[in-house]
């Protein structure tokens, strides 16, 4: 390279960097478990999406991850959209289904006529897409841009450094249980992302000043509205989710080895969150950040 183009790609570069958010300190909560006879592992709360990137490695968080023998989290391909996309696209076509309109609430559909708009869709788009992956596909073209490369759980993959990475459940699973919801359950989780455009995800801009704070009370509130305040949607997508979990993670530590588990800081709140789950399993779960 010449030195005409060094000096113009460090000129773009500098550029680029100046306009990039500045990152913003962040001070997640994070657990740690330990059991009778000497397992340990550790749980910390991530969030999915952030407008901006978050200072989320302190010191203590740095610690666990040295002291952990393996990375557990939701899905483990989240840098592969190809794969994720073929996945999504394989389960969510059926044949005969009716018009996306006479799937809602009726005096939502003018909402989707907006919504559909608004992502540059159209209705005939969706012909044969099943209604969980309609809410799914407008929940996030809703958001009008994809803050998931701020998200944690992308950084706390990049901070395996060789370690290896669990699943807990992976794009298919985690797909197959809005796939396996019945057609009642998955317009319940169409209307509610037409009421609340992006409730799907669960992750209000409260949701994310509670994350960076550590105040899982607030997380506890939030985690309560949208679509989670649905009763058998919460069954599904929440409770059912984190007793599963639960008791992997007492597989794993009845194993000796040492998790660091980063699942959304939702899975972390109140009653049917993981610490409650795992001391209820009799572990000792402590508070440490």
């Amino acid at each position: 390279m010449t030195a005409a183009p060094r000096l113009f790609a460090l000129a773009l570069a500098t550029l680029l960097a100046a306009c990039a958010p500045e990152p913003e300190p962040a001070n997640p909560a994070l657990w740690r478990v330990d059991g009778a006879r000497g397992e340990r592992g550790y749980l910390f709360g991530t969030i999915h999406s952030l407008d901006r990137p978050a200072l989320w490695r302190s010191g203590k968080v740095d610690a666990a991850l040295r002291a952990s023998d393996r990375i557990v989290v939701e899905v483990a391909g989240l840098a592969d959209q190809a794969a994720l996309q073929k996945t999504f696209a394989a389960m969510s076509k059926s044949p005969g289904l009716p018009p996306v309109s006479a799937r809602i609430d009726p005096v939502l559909r003018s909402r989707l006529a907006a919504l559909m708009s608004k992502v540059g869709a159209r209705e005939a788009s969706f012909a044969g897409v099943e209604t969980w992956a309609v809410a799914l596909s407008l929940a996030r073209a809703s958001q009008g841009r994809d803050d998931a490369g701020n998200g944690i759980d992308r950084a706390v993959l990049a901070a395996a450094e060789g370690r290896p990475v669990v699943e807990l459940e992976g794009a298919a699973a985690q797909l197959g249980l809005f796939d396996a919801l019945p057609e009642a359950e998955q317009r319940d989780l169409l209307n509610a992302v037409l009421r609340d455009e992006g409730a799907i995800d669960y992750e209000s801009a409260d949701l994310a000043k509670a994350w960076r704070q550590g105040d899982m009370a607030l997380i506890e509130r939030e985690t309560g509205k949208g679509l989670l305040a649905d009763p058998e949607l919460r069954a599904a997508l929440f409770t059912a989710r984190n007793e599963t979990w639960s008791g992997r993670l007492a597989t794993m530590l009845g194993k000796r080895e040492t998790p660091f588990v980063a699942v959304g800081a939702a899975h972390m709140a109140g009653p049917e969150g993981l610490p409650a789950l795992l001391a209820a399993r009799g572990y000792k779960v402590t508070r440490v950040q």
